[in-house]
C-alpha cells in the first residue's frame, strides 16, 4: 500500500514537472521568461521548454497593432476657449523585454504622452484652425508619440482626433455663423434669380419689338412694292386697251369704206342714208330745232360728181381709189408696242421681292448676356 502511493506521487511530480517545463505561446504573442527573478529570454510563438521551478512568464504580450481610445481631453485653445477633444492611438509593440522593464503600464503611458502632446500642439493653433487642422494636428503627434515611445519598445502608427467639440456658447455662435452665412448666400442667389429673369425679359421684348419692326418693314416695302407693280401693270393694261380700241375703231373704219367701195354709192343712196341718220343726229335735249338745208341735194350731186364718175346711164357713181398694198393691215402690232402685251413678270421685280421675304423670315440673333459672377 504504501508503495502504491510512493509510485501516485512519484508520477504526480512527473507529470507537474513536465507541463512546467513545457509552454506553448501562440501567433503574434511573445512571453517574457524569467529564472530566479532575473530577465532570462522572451518566448516567440511556439513550442518552447522552460527549467520547473527556475523559470517563470513574467508577462504575455500581445504582437499586433492595437487600437486604444482615450476619453476627451479638455483643452484649451490660443484664443483661451475649451475644446474637448477625443482622441484614437493606433500603436503596436515591437520590443517585449523594453514594454515590460522599461515602463510599468505602457498603455497609461501613451494616453498620458497623448494629453500632454496634444495640449502642446493645440495651444498654439486657434479655434478655427483647431477644427480645420485635424490632419497637420494628426501627423505633430503621432511624431512626437513615436519619438518617445519608441525606449519603451512601442512603435505609434497613427494618431486619430476621433471629436472636437467646442464650448456650447461657441457651437450657438457657430450655428448663427453658418445660418447667417447660408441666409446671404440664399438672399445673393434669389437677387441673382430676379436678375437673370430681368435680364432675360427685358431681352425677350427686345428681340420681340425687334421682329415686330423687321416684320413692319418688310411689310411696307412688300407693300409699296405692290403697289408700284399694280400702279405699273394697270398702266401697261390702259396703255394695251387704249392701242387695242384705236386698232378696233380703225378696223371698224376700215371696214366701212371697204364696204362703201364695194357697193359704188349713188347720190340718190347717199341722200337715203343722210336722211336715215337725221333722227339719231336731232337727238338730244340741246337739239330743239333742226333746219334741213334747202339745196342739199345740190349739195349731194356736187360731192357725187366730185368723187365718180359718170355711168352708161348718166349716172355719176362712187369710184374707189386703188388699194395701196404698202399699208399694213389694222390688226397688225408694230414692234414698237409688242412688250405692251407681254404678261409675265419681271425677272428684277421678282429678285427683289424674292429678297425682301428672305430678310423678312431671317431670324435675329439672340443677344450675348454676360454670366453672373458665382457668389461664394
Amino acid at each position: 500500500m504504501a508503495e502504491l502511493i510512493v509510485l501516485v506521487v512519484v508520477v504526480l511530480l512527473v507529470l507537474i514537472v513536465v507541463v512546467k517545463a513545457v509552454m506553448v505561446v501562440p501567433q503574434a504573442q511573445s512571453a517574457v521568461i524569467e529564472r530566479l527573478g532575473r530577465f532570462r529570454t522572451v518566448a516567440q510563438p511556439g513550442l518552447n521548454l522552460l527549467v520547473p521551478f527556475f523559470d517563470r512568464v513574467r508577462a504575455r504580450i500581445d504582437l499586433r497593432e492595437q487600437v486604444v481610445s482615450f476619453p476627451p481631453q479638455p483643452v484649451i485653445t490660443q484664443d483661451n476657449l475649451t475644446v474637448s477633444i477625443d482622441t484614437v492611438v493606433y500603436f503596436q509593440v515591437t520590443d517585449a523585454r523594453a514594454a515590460v522593464y522599461e515602463i510599468s503600464n505602457y498603455i497609461v503611458a501613451v494616453e498620458q504622452l497623448t494629453t500632454t502632446t496634444l495640449r502642446n500642439v493645440v495651444g498654439a493653433m486657434s479655434l478655427e484652425e483647431t477644427l480645420t487642422s485635424r490632419d497637420a494636428i494628426n501627423t505633430q503627434l503621432r511624431g512626437v508619440l513615436d519619438t518617445e515611445t519608441g525606449r519603451w519598445g512601442i512603435r505609434v502608427a497613427r494618431v486619430e482626433l476621433k471629436a472636437i467639440d467646442p464650448p456650447p456658447s461657441i457651437k450657438d455662435s457657430m450655428e448663427k455663423q453658418m445660418r447667417a452665412d447660408r441666409e446671404k448666400r440664399a438672399m445673393i442667389l434669389n437677387a441673382e434669380g430676379t436678375r437673370e429673369s430681368a435680364i432675360k425679359t427685358a431681352e425677350g421684348q427686345k428681340q420681340s419689338a425687334i421682329l415686330a419692326a423687321e416684320g413692319e418693314k418688310q411689310a411696307a416695302i412688300l407693300a409699296a412694292e405692290a403697289d408700284r407693280q399694280s400702279s405699273i401693270l394697270r398702266a401697261q393694261g390702259e396703255r394695251a386697251s387704249q392701242y387695242l380700241q384705236s386698232q378696233g375703231q380703225a378696223k371698224a373704219i376700215e371696214k366701212v369704206f371697204a364696204a362703201v367701195k364695194r357697193s359704188k354709192p349713188t347720190p340718190e343712196l347717199l341722200a337715203y342714208q343722210y336722211l336715215q341718220t337725221l333722227p339719231q343726229m336731232a337727238q338730244g335735249d340741246a337739239n330743239k330745232v333742226w333746219v334741213v338745208p334747202s339745196d342739199f341735194g345740190k349739195s349731194l350731186e356736187g360731192f357725187a360728181r366730185m368723187l365718180g364718175e359718170p355711168g352708161e346711164d348718166g349716172v355719176f357713181r362712187y369710184e374707189p381709189p386703188q388699194e395701196s398694198t404698202d399699208a399694213p393691215p389694222a390688226e397688225a402690232v408694230e414692234e414698237s408696242v409688242q412688250a405692251w402685251f407681254d404678261t409675265s413678270t419681271n425677272p428684277e421685280v421678282a429678285e427683289a421681292v424674292r429678297a425682301a421675304e428672305a430678310v423678312a423670315r431671317k431670324e435675329v440673333p439672340p443677344a450675348n448676356v454676360s454670366e453672373p459672377p458665382q457668389q461664394g
